[in-house]
């Protein structure tokens, strides 16, 4: 499975979030099947992402488009985030 995930460190959780949740159909949109937020345990304004989709294709384009750069631009976003497209190689019982 192909999956976008991003790093990145954000002004404000709160206000990020909303901006995140507001453009979820951008995402869907474009092939994203949905994912999981995760925050730093010692900094919650340290976020990682981690997004399915259903092509690499997809998730590049999404992940390099000027759209998103304005959208994490208006959410906040410190310094560049680190975006990574990977792919599921194994599952792990444990």
């Amino acid at each position: 499975m192909p999956y976008l995930f991003v790093h990145h460190e954000v002004e404000d959780y709160k206000k990020w979030k909303t901006v995140f949740d507001a453009h979820s159909y951008a995402r869907s949109e474009t092939g994203s099947k949905g994912g999981k937020v995760f925050r730093g345990a010692n900094n919650p304004n340290e976020i990682f992402v981690l997004l399915e989709w259903d092509s690499i294709e997809n998730a590049q384009k999404f992940g390099q488009s000027e759209n998103i750069k304005e959208i994490m631009k208006n959410a906040g976003i410190v310094g560049i985030p680190a975006i990574h497209f990977i792919e599921e190689a194994a599952k792990t019982s444990t």
